[in-house]
């Protein structure tokens, strides 16, 4: 159904990405940084079972026309639970259930199960960005009052897109990630030397460890990535969830396997075998790429060896990222391990509205404190590096 706002624009909910062709979708969300906006990712969570009103995520998502053309969409969806979202918040579901207040469902844009920054509204080039976002915020706030949703979260946001949406009354949320930025390395042990002496040989250690396991460890791109190692993703994947993170198994056999042939482009997998097998190998590390940006989203191995986490997850994207010109990796959520390997605390956000008045003032209220502690966690965790003298130096005097 078709709600006229005014005569130049349109309101239309989608039930899923697949009603919007791929071509008209990704002419907004292909210049994006982030590649989790775009039609294939976004489909391919939907129609691999992954991400459905039975998984507790029903697709509603909000699209813009004029005339017939799209100029502006947001991926959201109604969440009867939190699960899979990576931004905690338990403890405000905890509140409003001692209050006598309904938490879900409640309204959510995000990319399912991808906790890296980037999420916002996807707008054509050349439109008034500011108007259309001010109708897309009060048809949300429409939607969400008609359909007695608790609230609106935007998770991961874009922070050039953050300041436009605190306008309209959203209240910020500072979280961290772990996140790598290539200081201008021709190379890994130019990257080595931000290091204290004891962290360099850490590392130097951790790397030997693979080696002399006698395993290879490839880097594989696009077309250099056989076909067979797609659905093996799965079960590396499904492997790791059994093994560390029970009931986090959010993605789908179906979901890996349809990476192939059109999203394989933005695939890097980082492969390792054994001398016994040079096929099948023995662990995986699943990263998207766009532009400069990388992006770890999944890990595992069928047997234990000793430093091939570190390897895989991080040494080997870092040093084919140097090669490769990426300026930026983001290695996946949790981990406090990943500081030690030249990753620090970076700060993220999530924006959030309540429609009850009483959530909405306490929110309002106590975000400031919430947000003050949870960056003095952060400087804690930076100030705690394990980098030389002079790196810390450097980087004080560019703050």
């Amino acid at each position: 159904m078709v709600e006229q706002i005014k005569p130049q624009y349109s309101i239309a909910w989608i039930q899923k990405i697949a009603e919007i062709p791929k071509a008209v979708w990704d002419e907004l969300a292909i210049p994006l940084k982030t590649p989790f906006l775009e039609w294939e990712w976004l489909n391919n969570i939907e129609t691999s079972g992954s991400a459905t009103p039975r998984t507790g995520w029903q697709p509603c998502h909000l699209t813009v026309w004029r005339d017939r053309q799209l100029i502006a969409a947001a991926p959201l969806y109604i969440k009867s639970h939190s699960y899979g979202e990576f931004v905690f918040d338990h403890q405000w579901a905890d509140l409003s259930h001692r209050l006598g207040i309904s938490y879900y469902p409640k309204l959510l844009g995000m990319t399912p199960f991808t906790p890296a920054t980037g999420y916002r509204f996807l707008m054509a080039p050349g439109e008034n960005e500011e108007e259309i976002t001010q109708i897309m915020v009060a048809a949300i706030d429409h939607f969400c009052d008609k359909n007695q949703l608790s609230g609106c979260n935007f998770l991961f946001v874009d922070p050039d897109w953050k300041p436009m949406i605190e306008r309209y009354g959203f209240s910020s949320w500072l979280h961290h990630s772990y996140v790598w930025s290539n200081q201008e390395f021709n190379n890994f042990e130019e990257y080595l030397k931000v290091f204290n002496a004891n962290q360099r040989r850490n590392i130097k250690r951790e790397r030997k460890a693979v080696e002399q396991a006698n395993l290879t460890v490839k880097v594989m791109t696009d077309n250099e990535i056989p076909h067979h190692l797609f659905p093996l993703i799965y079960r590396f994947y499904s492997s790791t969830c059994d093994k560390f993170y029970w009931g986090s198994k959010y993605l789908t056999r179906k979901f890996f396997e349809e990476l192939y042939p059109n999203f394989s482009h933005r695939v890097v997998l980082v492969a390792a075998y054994s001398e016994d097998d040079e096929k099948r190998p023995v662990g995986l590390s699943f990263c998207i790429r766009k532009g400069d940006n990388l992006y770890g989203r999944y890990w595992g191995c069928f047997e234990d060896y000793s430093c091939l986490h570190f390897e895989a997850c991080y040494y080997q994207p870092i040093e084919w990222g140097i090669k490769e010109g990426i300026k930026m990796f983001d290695p996946g959520a949790g981990g406090q391990h990943k500081k030690r390997r030249g990753f620090p605390a970076t700060p993220n956000y999530s924006l959030h509205r309540f429609y009850n008045q009483k959530m909405s003032q306490i929110l309002k209220y106590y975000i400031g404190e919430v947000n003050e502690m949870e960056q003095e966690e952060i400087d804690a965790i930076n100030q705690d590096l394990p980098f030389s003298k002079r790196e810390i130096k450097l980087q004080e005097n560019l703050e």
